[in-house]
């Protein structure tokens, strides 16, 4: 993997954001349309400021989240509704929206039609993951009912993923659809997951989920 430090979080988040809108320029350069996917949470927020007003094509641009909780948009949980209201906005609305959650009781009930809607956009040109200090990726938890499965190379795009560490029912894009991306970034701050991040590149996918990435990586780090 490739680590950068960076002296505080704001020059990181705003470097970040011009990495990515250059990889997704390039990319647009040279495919008709292109699939970028992002994670949820609080620490992303900052870059999809930056990148929602950034002139690019962003009608051809297809955008998935790397994971998402199994409740509905006006759950306070949802990261569809936060990308919405972060990212999908400005110069960035005419952006198409993948979905990773349909009405029903468990993604068991919709994920094969959510399998397919992913499925057409693949592969990923450019992918940006956050990690946890479990050393979890997208819904990639350590422990996870189904990890081995997803870390699979024959794991569909997307598999349904339950942990402690979860709360609610996952769906998430397994760990062939991360691998294949183009692109990958993965932002991270604090000394707490640096240590983790270090730790990883040392351990299996099963003990790291991460892990299964590192190797293609660039890790955008700021205390």
């Amino acid at each position: 993997m490739e680590f950068i430090a960076y002296p505080d979080r704001e020059m990181m988040m705003l470097a970040l954001a011009d990495r990515l809108t250059g990889d997704l320029a390039m990319a647009l350069r040279n495919q008709e349309r292109v699939t970028f996917s992002v994670p949820g949470g609080t620490t992303p927020g900052p870059i999809f400021d930056v990148l929602a007003a950034q002139d690019l094509d962003w009608d051809r641009v297809a955008i998935v989240l790397n994971d998402e909780r199994w409740v509905p948009e006006d759950s306070p949980r949802s990261n569809t509704a936060l990308i919405k209201k972060r990212l999908l906005i400005s110069k960035a609305k005419p952006a198409t929206l993948i979905p990773l959650y349909a009405e029903a009781p468990t993604p068991e009930d919709k994920i094969g039609a959510l399998c397919d809607g992913v499925a057409e956009h693949l592969p990923i040109a450019v992918l940006l993951l956050g990690m946890g200090e479990d050393m979890h990726t997208a819904s990639l938890f350590p422990g996870a009912d189904n990890l081995a499965a997803a870390l699979a190379d024959d794991a569909p795009p997307l598999m349904a993923m339950r942990a402690d560490a979860a709360g609610e029912p996952r769906i998430t894009l397994t760990a062939p659809v991360l691998r294949a991306a183009l692109a990958t970034h993965i932002v991270i701050t604090g000394a707490a997951k640096r240590a983790a991040i270090e730790r990883a590149a040392q351990l299996s996918p099963l003990a790291a989920p991460v892990a299964c990435v590192l190797g293609q990586a660039v890790v955008h780090w700021a205390e």
